[in-house]
């Protein structure tokens, strides 16, 4: 289980410091129902997560994923294509930052982040950890990485609570901040949300091409 956990963590660092959703996250914070928003968006996050871990790990069972302990074929094809699409990511995100001291806009949706109740909160959270493309191309690449070790099914779901546990640090950290300094925390969160705001082109891109580069590195390995 050691080496699953080695093989996914990279995918799950990946999905935790993505800077959009933890700018979404401290914006429900600093609201009147911040306080009930902010677990609930954190509790729809791991539920989006569990759901895409569920339903990559059933399929790759199915299958067989690993041969005689080695990646079977189609794991590494499914690893070469998803590095490549998020190297591509990245790229693209590189290409698409803002230039000089320009302030990207947010999406319209966070200017609504004031007026959401917990269901609400809790289905973005779901939207933004499982449906979002470069959230969903890391999460389905950490559980290729586990289902490639052949460990068994009992395993591979302990694997898998680790990688939701690790790719939810980045929006659980807020919301700790928040409970454990109450008011005196607004003014950190604000800074957080400023500059992850400024920096999350540069952040991801960068981010995705590495992780892109260490999957298409172990994709080849497996052919």
């Amino acid at each position: 289980m050691g080496e699953a956990i080695g093989q996914m963590l990279p995918a799950a660092v990946g999905v935790a410091i993505s800077p959009l959703p933890i700018v979404a996250v401290v914006l429900m914070l600093v609201t009147p129902r911040g306080r009930v928003n902010g677990p609930a968006f954190v509790l729809g996050w791991m539920l989006g997560l569990a759901v895409v871990g569920a339903i990559v790990l059933g399929v790759a069972s199915g299958v067989s994923a690993s041969d005689d302990g080695e990646p079977a074929t189609w794991v590494s094809v499914l690893e070469l294509v998803l590095g490549l699409s998020v190297l591509l990511l990245g790229v693209r995100q590189f290409r698409g930052r803002p230039r000089g001291d320009a302030v990207p806009e947010p999406p319209k949706w966070m200017q609504a982040l004031d007026t959401f109740e917990p269901p609400k909160a809790i289905g973005t959270g779901v939207l933004l950890s499982s449906v979002n493309p470069k959230n969903l191309l890391l999460a389905v690449a950490g559980a290729a990485a586990i289902a490639q070790t052949g460990i068994s099914g009992g395993e591979q779901a302990i694997a898998w609570v680790v990688f939701v546990l690790v790719a939810s640090v980045g929006v659980a950290a807020p919301v700790i901040v928040a409970v454990a300094m109450g008011d005196r925390s607004r003014h950190l969160l604000d800074e957080l949300k400023d500059w992850l705001a400024a920096n999350n082109a540069t952040i991801m891109s960068v981010l995705l091409v590495v992780v892109g580069a260490k999957l298409i590195g172990d994709a080849i390995s497996g052919l």
